[in-house]
Order: C-alpha cells, then sequence, then structure tokens
C-alpha cells in the first residue's frame, strides 16, 4: 500500500529527490528516490514519516527508527490495528503523530485514506497530512479511532466486495444469454460510468435509481427483486459486519 502511495505522489510531482525508504533487501523503487538498507544517523528537520510496513514489525522498527525522531518529526501511519496510543508508546518524542487507512485506489487517486488523530496532535500537522492525501483520492477524518474497524470494513475492504460484484454482474449477463467476454466488458463499463455518474450528481444514488425505473418498466421490475424485503441492504449489512467483527477478532489476537 506504501508503496501505492508513493506512486501516486510522484506521478502528481512530488521530487523523488525529496524521499527516501528504507527497504531492507535494498531494491530500487522509483528513478530518484533513495533507498536505503538501514537507518540513517539523524532525520532532515521536519521529516514526515510513512509507517508502512507490516504491524506485527512495529517495535523492532521502532527501537531504531524513534531514537532519531525528534519533537518536529511527522508520524503518519498505515498499519491495520494499530491504535495511535500504542504508537505514542513506541514513538515518545513525537508529537504530531496521524493514523491513516488507505484502500487500494490510492495508487490511481481514486482512493479513500481515513485519518485519525489525538489531540496531543497540532491542527497544522493534521492540516498538512490532509493536503499530503489529496492527491490520492478522498480523505476524510474520522473523531473516533473505535470506528476505524467499521471504516476498514466499508472502505478498505469495500474494493473486493465491488470487484466481487462486478464479476457476478458479468456472469449474470452471461448466465441470460450474453457472450462472456462481451458480458464482462459491457459490466465494467456499466459500472465506471454509473459510478462517475453518481460521484457528478446532486442526488443520492437511491434516488438515481428510482429516476433511472419507469413504472412497470424493465428497471423497476429489476430493482423489485434487488430490494424485496432489503434483501440487497441485508446482504451488504451481513458483509461488512463479519469484516468489522474479524477485524475485533484481529485486535484481540483472534
Amino acid at each position: 500500500m506504501a508503496g501505492q502511495m508513493l506512486a501516486r505522489w510522484l506521478a502528481c510531482g512530488l521530487d523523488p529527490a525529496r524521499v527516501t525508504v528504507l527497504r531492507p533487501s535494498g531494491r530500487a523503487v522509483a528513478d530518484g528516490v533513495r533507498v536505503v538498507t538501514d537507518y540513517p544517523a539523524s532525520l532532515p528537520a521536519g521529516s514526515t514519516v510513512l509507517l508502512g510496513m507490516k504491524p506485527y514489525q512495529l517495535a523492532d522498527v521502532a527501537a531504531s527508527l524513534a531514537p532519531i525522531c525528534a519533537a518536529d518529526t511527522r508520524l503518519v501511519s498505515i498499519l491495520a490495528g494499530t491504535p495511535i496510543a500504542d504508537l505514542r508508546r513506541h514513538f515518545p518524542m513525537v508529537s504530531d503523530i496521524v493514523r491513516a487507512i488507505p484502500n487500494l485506489p490510492v495508487g490511481i487517486g481514486g482512493g479513500v485514506i481515513a485519518l485519525c488523530a489525538d489531540q496531543a496532535t497540532s491542527a497544522t500537522a493534521y492540516d498538512a497530512v490532509d493536503a499530503l492525501m489529496a492527491p490520492l483520492g478522498l480523505a476524510e477524518r474520522i473523531l473516533d479511532e473505535g470506528q476505524f474497524n467499521e471504516v476498514t470494513a466499508l472502505s478498505g475492504c469495500g474494493p473486493a466486495f465491488l470487484f466481487r460484484f462486478i464479476d457476478a454482474f458479468a456472469r449474470a449477463g452471461e448466465a441470460i444469454g450474453l457472450p462472456t467476454e462481451q458480458a464482462a466488458r459491457m459490466a465494467l463499463a456499466t459500472v465506471c460510468g454509473s459510478a462517475d455518474m453518481a460521484k457528478q450528481a446532486a442526488d443520492s444514488p437511491g434516488v438515481l435509481a428510482d429516476r433511472v425505473a419507469s413504472p412497470g418498466g424493465m428497471t423497476r421490475q429489476g430493482l423489485n427483486v434487488l430490494d424485496a424485503d432489503d434483501r440487497l441492504l441485508k446482504l451488504m449489512i451481513d458483509t461488512l459486519a463479519a469484516a468489522r467483527d474479524r477485524g475485533e477478532d484481529m485486535a484481540r489476537g483472534g
């Protein structure tokens, strides 16, 4: 995920000379980006550090990184299941810590990034991180860090759920008689075009759906199937709840 974010920032004009990536393998990241295999002796004043490793590696990373962080170091963490309180314990010298939960489309500028900070983080730093995330997509500030599992279920896991829907949509088109490849192309284009239309519209998607459906027409007949007993809504609630509950289990070590 960190690689997707960096790729987007670079594509939007970030000077690669301003970026240093710590990568034990030493493999190149992008042209002009400095890659190091060990921690430097110090960080430039006012550095922003993005934590993008596996959450279980936090203690080991902090043991080497925390001593070179200063009060003016800005820390941004995309570590799942790692609350701000844990980050503060590992990085006691850092004043400004922002937790971010991005999803996969950040790499093409169409992502969702949930942001959260505690009262110890300055408004200036929070605004700076918000601005940093702008090229990646929609940045949403979450007031209650305890809702991050819900956020992850909706926007973090959401791309996989939508990919599954697109696949099922295409396969349904095939099932009613369309050629396989044609159904796949048309399903994907329909989803993309409809999403763009919903994004630009002043009305909610629910209103748009009803507007498309003429009384007694084909669309209304299909919507009647989706709407019967709120079956689609219930399916999505069950899907998100299962993802959320798994996140809570993982936080408890399950």
